[in-house]
């Protein structure tokens, strides 16, 4: 009878017929999906944070500065929905489990930093959305006028506005540490942390 040759050391491939080394890798890593609206995610939000500091340099009263104030508006909607779809994935599907190597701490700060971020980024566009929705200007879609359930009341809109850029400024300097995080794991801890959010 021929001998079946047996798999390699690390290699032992489960009823799947996906090898053990695989299984773990997938284990200790974040789904494609949650990656994917991670960094589409992070990507708009700096684009988001870099087209607010720009638009408002511009001189009011001018067609520039109505498209910048549109697009970040859209761009702003498109974030909420992603936001969303992220949650509801997060809470669909658990992530995978740190290390036994990192701290208590570390640990219960970064569920702490985690949550905060899902707080702030569903709060941002949700106040700019509201203090549009009581300006001159309303909302529009990449061009499209949505519906107008408000109208043009300075002291509803103003608070909201104070919150929209209190909590932009929040969210700059949660992402400051957050990278400061990713930056501690890979030379200081010298760890491959960040390879469970990327492909």
């Amino acid at each position: 009878m021929k001998r079946l040759p047996l798999p390699a050391e690390g290699q032992l491939a489960g009823s799947d017929g996906v090898g053990r080394e695989e299984h773990d890798v997938r284990a200790t890593r974040y789904t494609r999906t949650a990656i994917t609206l991670h960094w589409l995610i992070a990507a708009l939000v700096v684009a988001m944070i870099l087209l607010g500091l720009i638009m408002t340099e511009v001189p009011r009263q001018t067609p520039m500065r109505g498209a910048l104030f549109n697009f970040h508006k859209s761009l702003g909607l498109v974030v909420l929905a992603l936001v969303i779809a992220r949650l509801a994935w997060r809470i669909t599907h658990h992530p995978p489990p740190l290390p036994v190597d990192v701290p208590a701490w570390n640990r219960q700060l970064s569920g702490v930093t985690h949550a905060t971020f899902y707080v702030l980024l569903l709060a941002q566009p949700l106040l700019g959305y509201v203090a549009s929705v009581f300006g001159k200007y309303g909302v529009k879609f990449f061009g499209v006028a949505l519906p107008a359930w408000g109208s043009d009341n300075p002291a509803v809109r103003e608070p909201f506005l104070d919150a929209h850029h209190l909590v932009a400024r929040l969210l700059i300097g949660l992402i400051a540490l957050h990278l400061a995080g990713v930056a501690w794991h890979r030379f200081g801890r010298r760890g491959d942390l960040w390879r469970r959010m990327w492909w």
